[in-house]
């Protein structure tokens, strides 16, 4: 699965390939222009050691390599920002298209604020992979090459030195970031339980102050801060202890140089050289520790990033939802002439051991209206996703007008189910929303019509701005809400209405109010019902769950 990451990453590096280009152009620039003002000042001094004067064209040229050296520089930090912008605008795009293709059954086990917290979270450190992780730790990378051949050039002694001493480096750099790493994990773990937990106490806040459960929930939030916050110390204290390591290793190493150098002889010759190249080796031991520095400082961002990638790869792994049958017309299932539901010998288990369903079967024909009947727990809101396609059984066949209820296509099964729940969802947007939920096949008119059905047309339109209002909780009354929720579930105009218990928490006068829209709204339809006081008030036949 890193090679569906890779892919969506190439695939945007291509789009972007002049910006990619221009990169490369900076980063070769700065690697480049790095090495050049220490051979200036090499040459600078070794004039000035002769007693000559320094040229005023080899000061410009020196003070030239520095200013050309930090655009470079600049310019690189600014294009990896925008390019690492668009490879994680990708990235977020790539996750949207996956998560509209996951079962519901993926979203059943799965904590809200966990599955956000990759979209935010896992993806931020994604960006700072390339905004002052990988890329930035490949330039050092370079530098640290470049400088360390410049070096064996000018002193093979110090060169021979630095190729000892970078090894060890190395292997001390990767002891740092696989513990980096682990720590890291551990963190984003406990970001994701964090996210989780602050939604979950705001959406369950009255519940909390009713039964004075305020300090068990803090308890678990403080507890779960204290996971992310010893993960994060620990990766801290590497961190922190990285780049002192790496000055000292570096002033011991011009240290046992200017020793070497002063013991004549062989070591004189090995390590000996003019003030010049003193100086500017000298300087370039510096630039080679200095990258080797950064890279101990990006350690921290790459591992992040690492585990960032881990949590968005599991992601993108998940098993997708089956492809449905995209041949599938709506009026070619209307006219089948095969009954609107038929259920043959379901069973269906929500975990894979216990059965919800056993042989679950019942047949519905078109315009027929059936009350599920059965023991609390006994599967009848089960059945209900069943048709919908939501889940797939694992033994039996779920059929709308013969064909398998999984392999309708989304976009067809609006057309097809109309369900009603015990509870109105809300989304975002005005009352018109709330009824077309933006579906474009949903025209004014038809929202309208949908409300006047259910008796609810007159209210709304005495609203400030009428089907224009936004539309909150206390907007409506809770009957009002069961009125639009009936009122959205006919606007497409289904062939099935799915009721859902949907008068359990309603008054006796609001019950009833809500019963005669239902009536209206169930005229030449084909209805299922989990609702006794429906079935007492329109007949109809029972079905045993």
């Amino acid at each position: 699965m890193e090679n569906k990451i890779s892919r969506i990453f190439l695939r945007e590096l291509r789009r972007a390939w002049p910006l990619t280009l221009a990169l490369l152009a900076a980063v070769a620039g700065a690697v480049l222009l790095g090495l050049t003002p220490p051979l200036v000042l090499e040459r600078a001094v070794n004039t000035l050691t002769s007693g000559a004067g320094i040229p005023l064209s080899l000061a410009l040229l020196y003070f030239a390599a520095l200013a050309l050296s930090g655009i470079f520089d600049s310019g690189k930090e600014f294009l990896l920002t925008v390019l690492g912008q668009k490879l994680t605008r990708a990235l977020r795009s790539a996750m949207c298209a996956k998560l509209s293709r996951l079962p519901a059954s993926w979203f059943a086990g799965r904590e809200p604020g966990a599955v956000a917290s990759r979209f935010v979270g896992d993806v931020d450190t994604v960006e700072s992979l390339f905004s002052s992780g990988i890329v930035s730790m490949a330039v050092d990378v370079c530098k640290v090459l470049s400088i360390l051949a410049v070096i064996f050039v000018k002193s093979r002694g110090l060169g021979v030195l630095m190729v000892l001493v970078t090894p060890l480096l190395l292997w001390m750099t990767r002891v740092f970031q696989k513990r980096m790493l682990a720590s890291q994990l551990q963190n984003r773990a406990a970001v994701s339980r964090v996210s989780h937990h602050v939604p979950e106490t705001i959406r369950n806040i009255r519940m909390i102050h009713t039964l004075r459960k305020e300090r068990y929930m803090a308890h678990r939030y403080d507890g779960t801060i204290q996971d992310s916050y010893q993960a994060m110390e620990k990766s801290n204290f590497y961190d922190s202890i990285y780049s002192p390591i790496i000055l000292i290793i570096s002033a011991l190493v011009v240290a046992v140089m200017m020793v070497c150098a002063s013991l004549g002889g062989g070591m004189q010759k090995l390590f000996g050289m003019s003030v010049g190249t003193a100086v500017a080796v000298i300087a370039y031991v510096g630039k080679v520790f200095g990258p080797l520095e950064s890279i101990g400082m990006e350690i921290q961002s790459v591992q992040s990033a690492v585990a960032g990638v881990r949590r968005i790869r599991e992601f993108l792994s998940e098993p997708e939802e089956k492809p449905t049958d995209a041949s599938l017309t709506l009026d070619a299932l209307r006219r089948s002439g095969k009954p609107a539901v038929e259920v043959t010998n379901v069973t269906f288990s929500y975990d894979g051991e216990r059965n919800v369903l056993e042989n679950c079967a019942f047949t519905v024909k078109e315009a027929e209206s059936v009350t599920l009947t059965g023991r609390t727990g006994a599967g009848k809101s089960t059945v209900f996703k069943l048709l919908l396609g939501l889940y797939r059984s694992q033994g039996g066949s779920v059929r709308i007008y013969g064909a398998d209820a999984a392999s309708v296509p989304p976009h067809l099964r609006r057309h097809l189910f109309g369900y009603v729940e015990q509870a109105f969802h809300l989304v975002p947007g005005t009352v018109l929303d709330q009824i077309t939920l933006w579906d474009d096949t949903i025209t004014r008119e038809k929202a309208e019509e949908a409300a006047r059905l259910v008796g609810l047309h007159e209210t709304i339109c005495n609203l400030e701005q009428g089907y224009d209002t936004p539309c909150g909780e206390g907007l409506f009354s809770q009957g009002q809400f069961q009125l639009l929720a009936i009122a959205r579930a006919v606007a497409a105009d289904p062939a099935i209405l799915l009721l859902d218990e949907i008068t359990a928490n309603l008054d006796s006068d609001t019950e009833q109010t809500v019963l005669t829209a239902l009536e209206r709204a169930a005229a030449r339809r084909t209805v299922v019902s989990i609702s006794h006081r429906l079935y007492r008030r329109t007949g109809g036949r029972q079905i045993a769950i």
